[in-house]
């Protein structure tokens, strides 16, 4: 028998919150089903193709069948999807503004084969119009393939957000990693630090974030503290009493939280955490607003993210925050005009 700090380091538990699967070493699998089907909604209807020969536009997503779901095993995540989808789109000729419609058929995407092998079928209703068929075979299968992408890649990082748990590691270690600013992030960096103990004494790691939006500060400050904004851009349920000591939960629960200061127009604090985080532990988060000329820019700074989780975390701010709010605004600006 072992000595005690001696074992298989899969079954060491001391010095774990919740002693659940130590190291990421065991089997656990999450249903990205229902998930899935939103997504996969939200990334192909309504793309738009244009070309010589007209303008053609993809409608209701008409069939989905099949399942997703994503595993962890030894700290590795696996993904298996198998989808059968149909789509409605219909287009206007160029010349002769002619209407046409038809369907795009996507009858095995799977993690079998990569997405530009992936078979897709273009078929359009009887009667002329044959250029907008060939303008969807060409130009419409490379639409619809990169937003088939679109959904893997959040599939991978949005959806698994949360699922490799912390594992133990030696209190002092210390982080310095560069991150390179893309878009329009203004910076987007982790603070080299010696491991920061918050909450529960597991290792963690702090980030900091600037993001510039188009919108005055007053409004993007609203569309953190004002529920039916939080719903539109996170699309689904939301509470928020924003107010101190008010509570937060976002993302059908994968994060909760609650508010601990709000300036309004300045500035938010809050208690927030991920749902797969250990028990009792969360991080604390500080959003800070600033006018610019004709937009606003937002500083990100979260203290007491676990060191296994700060890819997610940082990935979770940048796409289901900041890139929806951007989808956000500019949709309430073609509204308006």
């Amino acid at each position: 028998m072992a000595k005690w700090g001696q074992g298989d380091p899969r079954w060491i538990v001391e010095e774990r919150a919740d002693a659940t699967n130590v190291n990421n070493w065991h089997w656990t699998e999450r249903d990205a089903t229902s998930w899935s089907k939103r997504k996969l909604k939200e990334v192909l209807e309504g793309l738009v193709v244009e070309g010589e020969a007209g303008r053609c536009e993809i409608g209701d997503l008409k069939h989905v069948e099949g399942e997703a779901s994503c595993n962890s095993r030894k700290g590795k995540l696996i993904f298996f999807y198998e989808w059968n989808l149909r789509l409605s789109w219909k287009g206007t000729v160029k010349e002769s503004g002619e209407k046409h419609k038809g369907s795009v058929e996507i009858p095995n995407l799977s993690e079998e084969n990569e997405v530009d092998d992936t078979e897709i079928n273009v078929s359009k209703k009887k009667g002329e119009g044959d250029v907008l068929k060939d303008l969807m075979r060409t130009e419409g299968t490379t639409k619809v393939r990169e937003a088939l992408r679109d959904y893997l890649k959040a599939l991978k990082t949005e959806f698994t957000l949360g699922m490799i748990l912390p594992t133990k590691a030696p209190v002092g270690q210390e982080l310095a990693t560069e991150r390179k600013p893309s878009g329009s992030t203004v910076q987007d960096s982790v603070t080299p630090q010696s491991l920061d103990m918050v909450g529960v004494k597991i290792p963690t790691v702090r980030i900091h974030m600037r993001e510039v939006f188009n919108s005055p500060a007053a409004e993007l400050y609203g569309i953190f503290t004002k529920k039916e904004l939080v719903q539109k851009f996170s699309k689904c349920p939301a509470v928020i009493e924003a107010e101190k000591g008010g509570k937060l939960q976002m993302f059908e629960g994968c994060v909760s939280g609650e508010y601990t200061e709000l300036v309004p127009s300045q500035r938010i604090v809050l208690k927030w955490r991920c749902r797969s985080w250990p028990d009792e532990h969360y991080a604390t988060v500080a959003l800070n607003f600033q006018d610019l000329a004709a937009q606003s820019e937002l500083e990100l700074e979260c203290k007491g993210i676990p060191v296994s989780h700060e890819e997610s975390t940082r990935q979770c701010w940048k796409k289901q925050y900041f890139e929806e709010i951007h989808i956000l605004l500019q949709q309430s600006k073609d509204n308006m005009e």
